[in-house]
């Protein structure tokens, strides 16, 4: 048996990279400005408390791990290997949303990354992606989550996002 096929040493370097992403987080946010801003808390204030909350996550995942493992779990379900294709249909889709938020704007460029992703969860999945129902619906959902998100950071909290219109609206 080698040392990985011990599922609690897998289990242990789990926490252990939950920790190290707690520290590069808190490094990171050592270069960020104190200064208060409005409310009293600063920029930094939001990536100190995330990573004290991984920190934590981290150090609580390696004593579950050393303390015997991880207990009662399920028997992993899916299948053996990854699904390459829907793999890179979700890539396809967070390329495209970086690629096109400053052109198209946030709305259209969040619904494509929507569009996209799902196409490839479905494929996954087994489900039927292809048909135009199903894209209608999916295009339909993504434009439902992603202008309300829009007008929310722009219109109520002040933040501008790349719009498709210079009215703030689309």
């Amino acid at each position: 048996m080698t040392r990985f096929q011990n599922p609690s040493t897998g289990q242990t370097l789990v926490g252990a990279g939950v920790l190290l992403i707690a520290l590069a987080l808190a490094a990171g946010a050592i270069s960020i400005p104190a200064a208060a801003g409005y409310g009293g808390v600063g920029p930094n204030f939001l990536p100190w408390v995330v990573s004290a909350a991984l920190a934590a996550c981290g150090v609580l995942l390696i004593r579950e791990a050393r303390s015997g493992g991880f207990r009662e779990l399920d028997q992993p379900s899916g299948a053996a290997r990854g699904y390459w294709p829907g793999f890179a249909w979700v890539s396809a889709g967070l390329l495209a949303n970086a690629a096109l938020i400053t052109s198209i704007g946030f709305i259209l460029s969040c619904t494509l990354c929507y569009v996209l992703a799902v196409q490839g969860l479905r494929r996954a999945s087994g489900q039927e992606a292809s048909r135009p129902r199903v894209i209608a619906i999916d295009v339909a959902t993504g434009l439902a989550i992603s202008a309300p998100v829009f007008w929310m950071f722009t219109q109520f909290l002040a933040i501008n996002l790349p719009g498709l219109t210079s009215s703030g609206w689309l």
